[in-house]
Order: structure tokens, then sequence, then C-alpha cells
């Protein structure tokens, strides 16, 4: 479809715009300012469900979108576990391994498709981010709320997140290598 302005790619645009908003409100540490970024994370990472949805639904997947839907999860993804880090509620190297995969994982895609070769999602990628957005969400709250420890509750999904990452990424290596050694 060469129709560039669809209510998916509004959706996606919508993600990236939320960006600067949550990197702002994370510069303040305290518990309402955590609260809204959190709110803005989730709703940010609604609209990657809603961008997807849409575009198939009614037929409007296009070239932009196919480009930036990927890049508004990763950079949306980044950003959070990026400011994250220097408030101590992400270990850096846990971080650096999810943004490592992400990075590798689309260097895979940019080679394979050199080839005229699609990486599509994976179950195993989709797990992955779904579990990525949940601990982070969790990890913005930070503070309890409602007798929730969301602190500890987002590390301990972090780690179902990690290890989702970690797999899905050695899943695509191994499934295309084949390729690569062409």
């Amino acid at each position: 479809m060469t129709k560039i302005s669809t209510l998916a790619n509004h959706l996606t645009l919508l993600r990236l715009a939320a960006i600067p908003v949550l990197l702002i409100l994370l510069s303040f540490p305290q518990k309402l300012p955590s609260f809204l970024a959190a709110l803005i994370f989730l709703l940010a990472s609604l609209t990657d469900f809603l961008d997807g949805f849409f575009a198939r639904r009614k037929k409007q997947v296009t070239t932009l979108g196919k480009l930036l839907d990927p890049l508004a999860d990763k950079l949306l993804i980044t950003a959070a576990l990026i400011m994250l880090i220097p408030l101590k509620r992400v270990p850096a190297w846990m971080a650096f391994l999810i943004i490592a995969r992400e990075i590798a994982v689309t260097g895979l895609r940019n080679i394979l498709s050199g080839r005229g070769i699609v990486l599509s999602a994976s179950p195993w990628g989709k797990g992955k981010l779904t579990f990525q957005v949940i601990s982070i969400f969790c990890l913005i709250l930070h503070y309890p709320h409602w007798g929730i420890n969301f602190h500890l509750l987002g590390i301990v999904i972090l780690w179902i997140a990690l290890f989702l990452t970690l797999w899905s990424g050695l899943n695509y290596f191994i499934k295309y290598v084949n390729y690569l050694s062409e």
C-alpha cells in the first residue's frame, strides 16, 4: 500500500512522540512522576498492539509502517531501560544484554533482507516483548502501590524477559545461520 497517512502509522508516531515525555518524567524519580511515566510507557506500548491490529484489519500495511513500527518499539524499550539504570531500578548488565540482542537481531534482519529473506517475528520474540513491557512498566512504577512491591515484581519479570530475549535471539541466529554462510 502506498498510503502513508494511516491510523496505524499515526499510532506508531504517537509511540515515538511519547519517548521524550517518558524521558522527562523519568528525570524526576519521585512517586508521582514515576507513576505518570509508567502510565505513558504503558499507553505507548499499547499502541504497538493497536497499530499492527489496525494495519492488518484495514489492510493498511505500509512500507513506512514496516520501518517505523519495530524502530519505535526498540527506541521505547531502549530509552526506558537506559533511564532506569542511574535510578538503580535496572542493572546495567541486564539492560546491555537486552539492547545488544535488539541490535544484533536488527543487523541479522538487515543482512537477510539484502538477500530477499524476511525475518518475521517469532512467538518467542513476541513473548520477550510482552515480558519486557510488563517488567519495564513495573520498574518505572517502582514504588509500592495497592500493597504491591512493583520494583521486586519488575525485577522478577525482567529475569523472565531477559531469558526470552536471549533465547529468541539465539533462535533467530541458529535458524538463519545457513543463510549467512552462503
